[in-house]
């Protein structure tokens, strides 16, 4: 099973996690609701519950009277310890977000409630090379590792249209501060191997691989910035077939494939083809989870017909966006995972304020949750999870309904604002 390819860290935040998990659950007004609860999804004492499935202080979902059979996909009762997984936006440091160089802020207590964090680090690492020509490019020094470490942050996709703003210096500035700060990247590398390798983990006895690519590369910059054989770059999930290799090989030995992808168009709420017609082909490759970032909005998460998570959109996270605008709504995403099978979903909304993403309380986070949970209907996805237990093992891995899906009244596929945010 090569457990050794798996770094337990079985829990180094241990206590300290627990701790600020059991403050979280009491504290963050804006925690939920991908399922269930009542239809403003606030409690009788108008906090807002977390969205969660049998979860202490949740919202309890039913199982319906007759069982949800997701179309293929393998077996995905949960099996082993229950372990949470976080998953967070775009982050450059660029403008007002260079605060996050010296502190996240309150939403460390979030990020840090997790047993595994994982965000789209949307930057070169380097103070030297040229910029790429094209409108926006950024880069950061290397203490975000340090700041992305000391924020709860255990691994960052940089598999994006900015990871290789500053050419090969840049990439090779990346590289070696990573390795300096021994902080784990994925969807760069020396070559397509390194690019396309799982960050891979063991968590409670679950072994967890984290794959990282991204579908938006700049048409006059693809061809250099995609890695391959012998040749540093990206891990271009528009090679789709090397894509769902790298899923196929860490499914091989991994209770947990996640699937971290940057795709999408710019300011669009509600998934596009490209996004929508390649889950069920990840799924059969054996992802367990997909999220995604890069429209600068939020989009729709949820329960794929095939029983997979998906979350086609996560917004902006530590990103000089700020104001009321839909730029500036965030979040952290939330997931109670055992070995295949997502049992809980939740999202903690928050709003960018000052370059960093702050937990949004009271009326706003009710407005947030809205926002989020509105979306689900123009990405085909579901709000609860099936049935577990009932999964047939055909290998068709179910269709989204995706671009086909009903627009909801919360802003259907174009979303209302259009700021530049240079992406």
């Amino acid at each position: 099973m090569a457990v050794s390819r798996y770094r337990s860290v079985g829990r180094f935040r241990g206590a300290r996690r627990a701790a600020v998990a059991l403050v979280a659950a009491s504290a963050l007004m804006g925690c939920g609701l991908l399922g269930g609860g009542s239809d403003d999804g606030s409690s009788s004492d108008g906090q807002v519950q977390a969205g969660v499935l049998g979860g202490p202080g949740g919202v309890t979902t039913t199982a319906p009277a007759s069982p949800s059979v997701p179309l293929g996909g393998a077996q995905r009762t949960p099996t082993g310890e229950p372990v949470t997984l976080e998953f967070a936006g775009d982050v450059h440091f660029a403008g007002a977000s260079a605060a996050g160089l010296t502190s996240f802020g309150p939403i460390i207590q979030t990020l840090t409630a997790a047993d595994l964090t994982v965000l789209n680090l949307e930057t070169a690492i380097t103070t030297g090379g040229e910029p790429a020509a094209k409108e926006f490019t950024f880069r950061a020094p290397a203490q975000a590792f340090t700041a992305l470490r000391a924020a709860g942050v255990d691994v960052v996709n940089m598999a994006n249209n900015h990871g290789m703003d500053y050419g090969a210096t840049g990439l090779q500035d990346t590289l070696r501060d990573a390795k300096a700060a021994s902080f784990p990247v994925v969807g760069i590398g020396q070559d397509d191997t390194e690019a396309f390798r799982p960050y891979r983990t063991e968590i409670k006895g679950q072994r967890i691989a984290v794959v990282g690519a991204t579908r938006v590369l700049d048409d006059e910059l693809a061809a250099a910035w995609t890695a391959g054989p012998g040749k540093p770059g990206l891990a271009s999930g528009k090679d789709l077939p090397k894509l769902l290799a790298a899923v196929r090989a860490a499914r091989a030995d991994s209770d947990t494939v996640v699937v971290f992808l940057h795709w999408g168009v710019e300011m669009r709420s509600c998934p596009g083809e490209d996004q929508t017609g390649i889950v069920p082909a990840l799924v059969d490759a054996g992802a367990d989870i997909i999220v995604g970032s890069h429209a600068h909005v939020l989009e729709g998460g949820g329960w794929h017909p095939s029983g997979a998570f998906v979350d086609y959109g996560l917004g902006n996270f530590v990103f000089y966006a700020s104001g009321g605008g839909v730029t500036a709504q965030s979040g952290v995403l939330r997931l109670t995972v055992q070995g295949r099978a997502v049992t809980q979903a939740q999202w903690v909304p928050a709003r960018i304020s000052g370059g960093l993403p702050r937990p949004a309380t009271g009326s706003d986070a009710q407005a947030l949750l809205a926002a989020k949970g509105g979306l689900q209907s123009c990405a085909g996805l579901k709000p609860d999870p099936p049935t577990w237990g009932s999964i047939t093992t055909a290998g068709q891995g179910g269709g989204g309904t995706g671009g086909q899906a009903t627009t909801p009244a919360t802003g259907g596929g174009q979303a209302a604002a259009t700021p530049t945010t240079g992406g």
